[in-house]
């Protein structure tokens, strides 16, 4: 064998007891089941991270509202901004006479 193909190869598998059992698999583990074992979990983590949203979003207390024309991506989840928001498009429909001129429709 050439000294260039030697340092270029990463040659074969090293040698392995076949014996040794581990949680993860061992040495090389390909378990036949590996693509919906992974499903399963991001399917876990995702509902674990939805449900710590839920709460995160229920415990939210803002001292002070955000402003009307600015971006805040809490505005769609967050019950205390909603309810705010209600009764500001309520209050400015009751002085407003319910013209509708200039009304953003509700998504």
């Amino acid at each position: 064998m050439l000294p260039t193909l030697a340092l270029r190869s990463a040659g074969s598998k090293i040698p392995y007891p076949k014996h040794v059992w581990s949680p993860a698999g061992g040495w090389y583990a390909q378990p036949a089941n590996w693509k919906g074992n992974t499903f399963i979990m991001g399917g876990v983590i995702v509902g674990i991270c939805l449900m710590v949203g839920s709460v995160s979003a229920d415990r939210e207390h803002r001292t002070r509202m955000p402003e009307a024309h600015r971006f805040f991506p809490s505005r769609y989840w967050s019950r205390e901004i909603v309810e705010y928001e209600r009764a500001q498009q309520g209050s400015a429909s009751r002085e407003g006479g319910g013209g509708g001129g200039g009304s953003s429709p509700d998504f």
